[in-house]
């Protein structure tokens, strides 16, 4: 895993201007804190951050390769969980490899099929090539849009990076926030329209395009998307082939050369995951896995049971662990850590995110670290089985916008009146979530509930699940920790998406054809273990202290945060202690800590990104 970067330009001379250039490769150091590489000419320029997990001799980046008097240069992040058969096509072709890392097999594959070969691969990743004959730039994300990238054009060129800072970091790209990127923060926060780089002129490339930049200026592709069809397999054939498309994936993704790690929950899918794990490195290597679980101090005496957690990870975690004989690790987090790594969870965002969520996660990663470079996660299983409530909820099923958001009304009165005013709310969330509904490809024959659910699924792919993945990579590689997702191979995704619900849900049960494919893998008490989501606090210091935060910066004159906000309602609400959110108000965990955490977020990233609006 890595950070890329580049700068294509018609006018001006690049090769003076690599310490632009260094300088926004030196923002992706985190990403990649193993080597570092820039590569120069006239008119193009790629920056490298690595990660070193395979090949640590023959990986290095930017890599260049030729053929006749043509040179292909690729700056690349991420994984291809099918380069050994990729490897022995291009050998079966006559060419010849200096390494054996997935960079070299990428390249190759490139020059061989061009942009084309994006099909062909089963991974994560973005990448750019350019291509220095015919002067053009070429660049991939992954079909489920595990890694990031953004884009952006100037009068005379085109700038691409893994992360937003990156691009801020050219003198050129400002931090400016028109009325649409104020929307995507204050209505649609914490997550993002796909393809929207919030500030201006600044884009995303979206799961499953390729791109190609020249004197024409950028064309846009959509090499991939999900496609309906009828389900023609049995309930016996669809568990097996589940089962089978899991272990192989498990399988690809546990080749590096560093060790690698679960993480583990005791619930279903991290589970599943860490049980063909160790019995794949005991099998293979004799060893033992590690794995790591998160909790929260006071969370042994505060946690309260509810519909969106019904239980805690504790007691299960310890039962999956001995069962497998894995050497596991316990994170605890405190409250003050808790909140003090609110500010570097933005900096690694480039956004305001999920709050305590995501800073949870990153102390949890700066943890692993220490042991790991490589873990496994079961994140989007229940977008692709549908776990989530929401999807087993008539009303929301019935619903008419986005499941995971919710009080949007309630929220909007924190604001202030004349900003409310100026981004709509209800009619930006409504256009955006119709843009989506748009893109769903029907089956045709469907009935109104299936063609519902298939939209639902659609919509949690493309929404929900994008902003964990964000969230996953953004943490993990601010530490330098490379995290695979094994539920996103786009086989396994494929295969599941055309699945009917009253078989998925066999067994009355959510997720009920992954519980029937993974019997005799994992003990039966976690087989039927109800869906828990990632841990958050309970403990009711972290409220008291993120109120308290709050109401500093509101006192604050010089707050950044002052203009957008309805300062005495906030003041009240702060002041009053009383509950502020019935429910979550967006996803299953952010409640009132949350919102408070979010506002904190809010502020320190107006004023490290000087954002301007």
């Amino acid at each position: 895993m890595c950070g890329i970067t580049g700068w294509i330009d018609w006018k001006v001379d690049l090769t003076r201007q690599q310490r632009v250039v260094e300088a926004m490769a030196k923002t992706l150091a985190f990403r990649g804190p193993d080597a570092a590489g820039i590569w120069l000419s006239p008119h193009a320029a790629l920056g490298h951050r690595r990660l070193i997990v395979v090949d640590p001799a023959g990986g290095g980046q930017p890599m260049i390769r030729r053929r006749g008097e043509q040179e292909y240069i690729i700056s690349y992040n991420g994984e291809l969980y099918n380069t050994p058969e990729l490897r022995q096509e291009l050998a079966d072709r006559g060419y010849v490899f200096q390494g054996h890392s997935d960079t070299e097999v990428l390249l190759l594959s490139f020059m061989e099929w061009g942009p084309d070969c994006v099909r062909r691969l089963n991974g994560i990743f973005a990448f750019a090539i350019w291509d220095t004959a015919n002067r053009r730039l070429f660049m991939a994300r992954d079909r489920l849009g595990v890694k990031p990238l953004f884009y952006t054009q100037l009068d005379s060129g085109f700038l691409f990076a893994s992360e937003l800072k990156t691009l801020l970091a050219h003198p050129l790209v400002k931090p400016h926030l028109d009325k649409e990127g104020l929307a995507e923060i204050l209505v649609l926060g914490p997550g993002r329209t796909p393809g929207h780089g919030v500030f201006c002129g600044v884009k995303e490339l979206r799961s499953g395009y390729s791109l190609i930049y020249d004197h024409r200026g950028v064309h846009l592709s959509r090499y991939w998307n999900l496609k309906s069809k009828p389900h023609e397999d049995d309930l016996a054939t669809t568990i097996s082939k589940v089962r089978e498309l899991f272990l192989d994936t498990i399988q690809r993704q546990l080749v590096a050369d560093v060790p690698v790690c679960t993480l583990l929950s005791g619930g279903l899918d991290s589970s599943a995951i860490t049980a063909v794990a160790a019995n794949h490195l005991q099998a293979t290597k004799g060893e033992p896995l590690h794995t790591y679980s998160i909790d929260y101090e006071g969370n042994d005496c505060h946690f309260q049971p509810n519909s969106f957690q019904p239980n805690s990870d504790t007691p299960w975690v310890n039962q999956v662990s001995k069962y497998f004989g894995t050497i596991h690790h316990s994170v605890i987090i405190n409250t003050k850590q808790l909140v003090e790594s609110l500010i570097p969870a933005v900096l690694a965002r480039d956004l305001p995110g999920m709050a305590d969520v995501d800073s949870s996660l990153y102390l949890f990663c700066c943890e692993i670290k220490k042991e790991s470079t490589v873990a496994l996660s079961g994140e989007c299983a229940d977008e692709i089985f549908g776990g989530y409530p929401w999807f087993h909820n008539p009303e929301t099923i019935a619903g008419d916008n986005f499941p995971w958001v919710r009080l949007l009304n309630e929220r909007m009165k924190l604001f202030s009146p004349d900003v409310v005013k100026q981004i709509k709310p209800e009619e930006y969330q409504a256009r955006r979530y119709r843009e989506t509904l748009e893109e769903v490809p029907h089956l045709a024959g469907e009935d109104s509930h299936k063609a519902r659910l298939r939209e639902m699924f659609y919509l949690n792919f493309h929404w929900f699940m994008a902003t964990l993945l964000d969230r996953k990579d953004r943490m993990s590689m601010a530490t330098g920790l490379e995290v695979r997702v094994p539920f996103c191979d786009h086989r396994l995704v494929e295969y599941v998406w055309n699945i009917p619900w009253a078989m998925k849900t066999c067994g009355g049960m959510e997720k009920g054809i992954l519980r029937r494919a993974l019997k005799g893998i994992l003990p039966q008490g976690v087989l039927e273990r109800r869906k828990s989501p990632y841990p958050k606090t309970h403990n009711p210091a972290y409220l008291t202290a993120v109120r308290h935060r709050v109401l500093e910066i509101l006192h604050d004159p010089s707050s950044p945060l002052l203009p957008l906000i309805n300062k005495r309602a906030l003041l009240n609400l702060a002041n009053s202690h009383d509950p502020v959110f019935p429910q979550p108000w967006y996803g299953q965990l952010m409640t009132d800590a949350q919102f408070f955490a979010y506002l904190i977020q809010l502020d320190a990233w107006l004023r490290h990104y000087k954002v301007t609006i």
